[in-house]
């Protein structure tokens, strides 16, 4: 039998990721902190770049003028927030310079009703983040209750008070207690607010199955199996639930991978056990601020406040060489001629790098503000539900482009509250208490299909059984038993 020894030519594509674009993901991903000792680290190796540092106001990382923030009518006290006596600012416009690094000044008119002290972004814990979101949600008597329940949360964000303790203390209906408490669980880190494990690692799973992402066997696991699971009794728990060992495997993966059993612990520091401690100040990367119209009506603003801390530029000195260099009209040796090629260019990429920064920040942020207009206007209960990847369709981006941009990244809303960019992005929050409203007004009881059918007239698109899911959580009892 002959043997066919001809060769076999195949085509293939293949996407790699140029060490350009790796670089502007890597900037684009990092916080506002990592980002300024990145440009520190910069500034220091490349003899090509320079920076204009620019004085802030410590409350709203605006710039100052005359030692005063205009919006905050804050002075500066800080010698790290002094004013530069070179620098005349009088406000920022909308836009950068050409070179993409800074901000240029522009006229901007004083709002005659702005109130300093709701402009002020405070020097806030977590814990006081989580108690003033918690009592924008409830009635204003329920301020101790909740200061309590946020007060005896451990560092690693677990609850270490009972249900029973508040009614007590407060006597507050049990209820209602359980209502503020799953309002405390649905806020970050995910897992905070839980009293024992089980709960913290099934109130992560209700975020990522939220997130789309649906591990078999995960849940059941959780629930009823933990303990064999730390021992590794994974044939024993297999035969339990019917499946195979193989699978139990993958949930132990699984759960490595994506749940964090203590979400408080490097997350909250000392911030959450108080002890007299100040947080460091939480500066935005962006403000949404609100615009009257003359009639009446009013816009959301939004102003990318982290790229106009700084202004980079490349050295003249260094860019006429490089011209000179480009055109032939000075002599100089090849190791001068690549050392100048290399930092100019370099500097340039770094530049355009943090342009594009704040390109993409300002696009999904303007998105958001669109999505979610009716949270800014009237609060946490007009919360929408919104996934980073529908934003990500919206723009035309990747879903991965959306969670970088946003990770580690902080908004000032135009109440003066600071919070992060991931307050945004509720898969269920708002569903929850639609369906609490609509079974509260219910004439007679709804089923789940009822319930997911008249969600659906409100552009909410979920499943029976997910509803069934979200009122279980929420202690109602299915149609048959109300």
């Amino acid at each position: 039998m002959a043997m066919d020894l001809s060769q076999v030519n195949q085509q293939f594509q293949q996407h790699i990721a140029s060490p350009q674009l790796v670089a502007a993901n890597h900037i684009l991903a990092m916080s506002s902190a990592e980002l300024q000792a990145f440009i520190y680290q910069e500034m220091h190796e490349n003899p090509a770049m320079e920076m204009e540092e620019l004085a802030v106001c410590p409350h709203c990382g605006r710039s100052m003028q005359g030692g005063f923030c205009q919006v905050c009518n804050q002075r500066a006290t800080d010698p790290i927030a002094s004013l530069d006596p070179n620098a005349s600012v009088s406000d920022y416009g909308s836009d950068y310079g050409d070179d993409g690094g800074g901000w240029r000044p522009a006229a901007r008119a004083d709002d005659d009703e702005f109130d300093p002290t709701a402009r002020a972004a405070a020097q806030m814990s977590l814990a006081e983040h989580l108690t003033l979101s918690l009592q924008a949600q409830f009635p204003e008597e329920d301020g101790p209750l909740i200061e309590y329940m946020v007060g005896n949360l451990d560092d690693e964000g677990r609850l270490r008070c009972t249900v029973e303790e508040v009614v007590d203390l407060f006597d507050a209906a049990p209820d209602h207690v359980e209502t503020i408490l799953r309002a405390l669980q649905t806020m970050e880190p995910v897992g905070v607010g839980a009293r024992d494990l089980r709960e913290c690692l099934l109130i992560q799973l209700d975020y990522i199955e939220g997130q789309g992402h649906y591990q078999p066997f995960a849940r059941e696991v959780i629930s009823g199996y933990l303990a064999g699971l730390g021992e590794h009794k994974y044939g024993q728990i297999a035969f339990a639930l019917g499946t195979t060992t193989e699978q139990i495997h993958e949930v132990s993966d699984f759960i490595k991978r994506n749940l964090n059993p203590y979400p408080g612990r490097g997350h909250l520091d000392s911030n959450l056990s108080g002890g007299g401690e100040t947080a460091s100040p939480v500066l935005p990367d962006v403000i949404i601020s609100k615009k009257l119209l003359p009639d009446d009506k009013h816009i959301f603003e939004v102003e990318i406040i982290e790229s106009k801390r700084f202004y980079l530029h490349v050295n003249p000195s260094y860019e006429q060489l490089f011209s000179q260099v480009s055109s032939r009209r000075i002599a100089l040796n090849d190791d001068e001629r690549r050392h100048i090629q290399h930092y100019v260019s370099r500097a340039r990429l770094f530049i355009a790098n943090i342009k594009q920064r704040r390109q993409t920040l300002g696009k999904i942020t303007r998105c958001i503000v669109e999505m979610q207009h009716d949270f800014l206007d009237q609060g946490i209960r007009h919360l929408r539900p919104l996934t980073r990847a529908r934003v990500a369709a919206e723009l035309g981006m990747h879903e991965s482009t959306v969670s970088r941009a946003t990770a580690a990244k902080y908004v000032m809303l135009p109440t003066g509250e600071v919070i992060p960019f991931s307050n945004f992005f509720v898969a269920n929050l708002s569903v929850k208490d639609v369906i609490k409203d609509l079974i509260d007004k219910e004439q007679e009881p709804l089923t789940d299909q009822e319930i997911a059918a008249m969600l659906a007239e409100r552009s909410i698109v979920v499943a029976r059984r997910t509803v069934a899911k979200y009122r279980e959580q929420l202690n109602i009892l299915p149609s048959t038993l109300r």
